[in-house]
């Protein structure tokens, strides 16, 4: 993948595996945000304005550490590593980003906003994580997301669907893994902005 995740903080790049980052102890964290996704666009567009709900999320998605599923199904999170803001705002941020560069819609604001908005999107986080099936081997990072399209104008449901995405990590290390966080999310924000062009079809005049 070519787009690159920012390191906002400046701290030494840890080079040992996850298996060693699951210790604490160590300096400040890293701080990471993932880099968004880019939209081709086209087709019809529609005067109305979008927005996006902070997803819902379990409290152990609910947060800014990064969160991993290991063997047997015990959950941690990487030691010495965090999102630059919790994972559901984060995401939050990433659709409307993701939908203003689509141009589907005039406008795609981040809720609650002051600007009137025509269709709502309600979005749950159910997954949001690395998962090992081996502690030694690199993981696979798995995203999913529910969402729900909803026309506030008349309180009806649009569209209802799941969007999910995998993507392997290269290497049993924090950068690959968080590198694959980047490409899961991006696929899995390429299918919601999709599906919701699908769905508001009937909205085009």
């Amino acid at each position: 993948m070519s787009r690159l995740l920012v390191l906002l903080a400046a701290a030494i790049l840890c080079s040992g595996c996850v298996g060693s980052a699951l210790k604490s102890g160590n300096a400040a964290p890293e701080l990471y945000r993932l880099d968004g996704v880019s939209t081709a666009g086209g087709g019809d567009s529609l005067p109305l304005a979008l927005s996006v709900a902070r997803p819902r999320a379990a409290s152990s998605l609910d947060t800014d550490r990064v969160a991993v599923v290991m063997p047997g199904g015990g959950f941690d999170y990487l030691a010495g590593v965090r999102w630059a803001d919790p994972a559901p705002q984060m995401l939050q941020q990433l659709l409307v980003q993701a939908f203003a560069a689509d141009g589907r819609f005039a406008t795609a604001v981040a809720a609650p906003s002051r600007v009137p908005t025509d269709l709502m999107l309600d979005v749950e986080l159910r997954q949001f994580e690395a998962v090992y099936a081996d502690e030694k081997a690199a993981p696979r990072v798995r995203v999913e997301l529910q969402v729900t399209l909803v026309d506030t104008r008349k309180g009806t449901r649009i569209a209802t669907f799941r969007a999910a995405s995998e993507a392997a990590a290269d290497h049993n290390r924090r950068q690959s893994v968080v590198a694959a966080f980047d490409a899961a999310t991006d696929e899995a924000l390429k299918a919601v902005v999709a599906r919701v062009r699908e769905g508001t079809a009937v909205l085009v005049r």
